[in-house]
């Protein structure tokens, strides 16, 4: 039978699907970023992205598409995360506009509407890259757009919309060359796939293509932060007092004596607390919950393996001082850096270096606009200065920076060491822009590298990599790998630093670092015997050395 529109109710169950089909498949995309370090977060960053718009979608009541198709993407903006969240945002509030005012949607409303939410999210890449999430985008829009000159059946054209993104992600390793080298489709791409399957799934009433199971819908929507709603709670009504996230790295004896089950570790923690967000992989399992008693989730959780990664904030605090009830509440300033990083050394570096407030985030827990937006509010000053120091945080950044009250300035920083060099550029009796500039210009005059472990077999860029390997990054390229964490580091170095140029090198050691730093005085003394050598301990992980050169 053919269908002429499509209501309000049918919309909304259409989008609700599709944030679905998406958290089922979020583990999978994540395998699919190309680089073979810890850092593989495309499904889950577009993953709570999409649970954010799918929550907004499950708060309003309108009968209305428009409304609907508004607060999916506001919701999808707020909860933004990393590049391929921030772009599944941005076409969806494309989308959304195009849908304003209409009650319900026709073949070519529908199709106009994605056309609208592709050129959106192209205007908000300042450089595009094709073979990405915005190909996949544009193929499918363009062929919505001619295929609705004969089809009147919105149903029938989604079915040709989801033909085509498939057809255009099967293409992306033509156009990224990268992705053919590895043999895989872009990650973006699949995932915007994947919520397109859902859609055309609840219109048909078909049933969801096969995919792994990765949690309920219900957990992943709470596990989004909605932290306006700290104004309309009171701190002592707060039930689970301790937001915490830690990992479990799996044990061989320990998995035999108590088997790991995803499914059943999930619902045993939501009985601990609410906000609950599980993702395992063979190697480890991560987890956020709220939960009042984080010793005893901790303790539970350790006869799996050994605990790392572990953050514990106490949320009243939290709450307090977002309300205004602390007594350290920050005084008006002029000028207010914002900057992120992951680990307590880290931090305290940046602190000290003159950043004012610091957001916990960075490879694999990148985060949101609402949380920047946050950050930039409680800097409370005339002129706040952004640094992400990391090429994923960007764009959440300047969405963040667009819809604040101040005069906000992103510094692109990419790396730690480039927000490190940038803060050094600072000066407070300078006028807001003289500083924006002027940071700006200093991130370029530093070279950054780190070595991590390897999560899988690859080759890239002519370099071939064995999963637990240690591999040498500069400048964002793979350039070594090797068995031990220090031999990479000193491959690394050894392409860094020119002896006649460079001065200073400053090494920040991660979590899983070595015990001593003598073996690196002793590289540096011999074979750059005029460069000073700085070490802190900056504790993060993903990364075991972060290394700055200038």
């Amino acid at each position: 039978m053919s269908v002429r529109h499509i209501d309000s109710k049918t919309f909304s169950a259409m989008l609700l699907t599709g944030a679905h089909h998406l958290s089922n498949n979020a583990n999978t995309i994540d395998a699919l970023n190309v680089f073979p370090v810890p850092d593989g977060d495309t499904g889950t960053n577009m993953n709570l992205t999409i649970t954010a718009g799918a929550k907004a979608v499950q708060e309003t009541d309108s009968k209305e598409v428009g409304q609907i198709a508004s607060a999916f993407a506001k919701g999808l903006l707020m909860g933004a995360r990393g590049n391929s969240g921030v772009i599944l945002s941005q076409l969806f509030r494309g989308f959304g506009k195009a849908l304003e005012g209409k009650s319900e949607l026709t073949a070519g409303q529908l199709a106009n509407a994605l056309d609208a939410g592709t050129k959106t999210a192209y205007k908000a890449v300042m450089k595009p890259v094709e073979g990405t999430i915005l190909t996949v985008a544009k193929d499918a829009a363009a062929a919505a757009v001619e295929k609705s000159r004969t089809e009147a059946d919105p149903v029938e054209l989604f079915r040709y919309v989801v033909e085509a993104a498939k057809q255009s992600l099967s293409r992306t390793p033509e156009l990224l060359p990268v992705l053919k080298e590895v043999g895989v489709v872009d990650s973006g791409g699949q995932g915007l796939v994947t919520i397109y399957e859902g859609f055309l799934a609840s219109l048909t009433g078909e049933e969801l293509p096969e995919a792994v199971q990765h949690g309920s819908m219900d957990n992943l929507v709470s596990a989004e932060h909605h932290k306006q709603a700290q104004d309309f709670l009171d701190t002592a009504d707060i039930t689970f007092g301790y937001c915490t996230e830690f990992m479990v790295k799996f044990e061989a004896d320990k998995l035999q004596q108590h088997p790991f089950d995803e499914q059943a570790y999930r619902e045993e923690l939501n009985e601990r607390g609410d906000s609950l967000l599980v993702v395992a992989d063979e190697d480890v399992v991560k987890v956020h919950i709220h939960t009042e008693y984080p010793g005893d989730v901790m303790t539970y959780s350790q006869q799996y393996g050994s605990l790392i990664n572990m953050k514990i904030e106490n949320m009243r605090e939290q709450h307090a001082a977002i309300v205004g009830k602390k007594e350290a509440a920050r005084e008006h300033k002029q000028h207010s850096i914002v900057t992120v990083a992951m680990g307590d050394g880290v931090k305290a570096l940046f602190e000290s270096l003159g950043a004012n407030v610091v957001i916990s985030g960075g490879q694999t827990m990148n985060p949101s606009t609402q949380d920047i937006a946050d950050a930039i509010k409680a800097a409370n000053a005339d002129a706040v200065y952004i640094l992400p120091n990391n090429k994923n945080i960007t764009m959440a950044a300047e969405q963040a920076a667009e819809m604040a009250d101040t005069n906000a300035f992103v510094i692109p920083t990419k790396t730690i060491p480039q927000g490190m060099r940038a803060l050094l550029a600072y000066d407070e009796t300078q006028a807001a822009d003289q500083n924006a500039a002027a940071m700006r210009d200093a991130m370029t005059q530093v070279k950054s590298g780190q070595v991590t472990h390897a999560v899988r077999d690859t080759t890239i860029e002519g370099v071939s990599i064995k999963e637990g390997q240690y591999i040498a990054i500069l400048e964002g390229k793979i350039i070594s790998a090797a068995s031990d964490a220090d031999e990479a580091l000193e491959l690394l170095l050894r392409k860094m630093v020119d002896e006649e140029d460079d001065e200073l090198i400053t090494v920040i050691r991660g979590e899983d670092a070595s015990a001593s730093g003598e073996r690196l005085e002793a590289f540096i003394e011999e074979e750059f015997p005029d460069a000073e050598l700085e070490i802190h301990d900056g504790n993060q992980p993903v990364y075991t050395y972060l290394v700055a050169v200038e």
